[in-house]
């Protein structure tokens, strides 16, 4: 058995920003983006961080990532920017943007970050994350090309159209979920392909509109939404958020992020709100509600250990199977 890689933060970040440099991706797209990989790898989001990275790579290779795009960012009244992300990749977009929507959320209570022509967004809680460790409130929606079939379908006509919230407690943690419209993540369906595995039952349709545990049926197929036509509607609504009030492509007009030339030309909705401006003491209550809901209740407060686990990863450093390390590093040789 070939051994895994792990690897120091720095040797990580610096793995994945050389890879993407080297297939002609800018330093400063490249730094957000790698940035974001470590950042969802940490936090035990392996499916979305170096997994994931292969295909951005794969992507600026093929063209369907523009590597020296430089996001064009306009404000057309105080509380809104809108990047065209110029197909490439929403993370840089949103580093550029960053500082100046949460100092137009401080200041007006609310501001907005609307994206398109970009890539697929990443893991989207990291949107949220990131104005969650501001003090900000936060909900976040993306799309892309169609994977989930909607209410009553059997073809896929939406993304896996994730949602994204977060809130912040008094002591620095916060609150994060961070879940696709779809039973599960397309990701998943493929890793499971990979490693010969059948899939839940209730995951996907196959090519005829079948319930299918055969991954690669399900990759020919379309997903399932969680809860039935409830978990549709909740695509729909994303879609709706990250399409329609974006300017990006619909799903269905959304070409194959793995395939061809052109980018999906995904769309990214944020929200970021200031509690301190709603309830002053919001950050304070919240952390004792959510204290009482995991002591006096046993609840699974989704995100709270999510630094933890980041800071826990830094330590002991990165852990990558050695066959996906090698792949990304064959990128640096090209």
């Amino acid at each position: 058995m070939t051994a895994d890689v792990t690897l120091l933060p720095d040797e990580a970040l610096a793995l994945a920003k050389t890879a993407l440099m080297r297939v002609g991706m800018v330093e400063a797209a490249a730094t957000a983006l790698a940035r974001a990989t470590m950042d969802a790898e940490a936090a035990g989001k392996g499916a979305v961080g170096f997994a994931h990275l292969t295909d951005y790579l794969h992507a600026l290779v093929d063209g369907r990532i523009d590597g020296r795009a430089e996001p064009l960012i306009t404000s057309p009244v105080p509380a809104i920017l809108k990047c065209d992300v110029m197909g490439g990749v929403a993370q840089y977009g949103f580093d550029i943007a960053s500082e100046e929507l949460v100092t137009k959320a401080r200041a007006l209570g609310v501001s907005i970050f609307t994206a398109h022509n970009s890539y697929t967004t990443g893991e989207l809680g990291w949107y949220a994350a990131r104005l969650a460790t501001e003090g900000l409130v936060a909900i976040a929606a993306t799309n892309g090309p169609a994977l989930l079939a909607g209410a009553g379908a059997t073809q896929p006509v939406y993304s896996t159209n994730p949602l994204a919230f977060a809130a912040p407690l008094a002591d620095g943690r916060f609150v994060l979920m961070d879940q696709s419209s779809s039973a599960t993540a397309f990701v998943k369906v493929r890793e499971a392909a990979a490693r010969g595995e059948p899939i839940p039952g209730d995951w996907a349709l196959d090519q005829d509109g079948r319930p299918t545990t055969d991954p690669f049926a399900a990759m020919q197929g379309a997903l399932l939404a969680f809860g039935g036509a409830r978990g549709a509607n909740i695509a729909l609504m994303v879609e709706i958020l990250a399409a329609g009030l974006t300017g990006a492509n619909w799903s269905l007009d959304a070409p194959d992020f793995q395939a061809g030339d052109a980018s999906p030309g995904a769309g990214l909705f944020v929200l970021a709100l200031s509690p301190q401006l709603l309830a002053d003491d919001f950050t304070a209550r919240l952390e004792a509600q959510v204290e009482r809901l995991s002591r006096d209740y046993g609840v699974h407060v989704p995100g709270l250990g999510r630094l933890s686990r980041q800071q826990a990863a830094e330590s002991a450093g990165i852990v990558l199977p050695r066959q996906l390390f090698d792949s990304i590093s064959s990128f640096r040789r090209n």
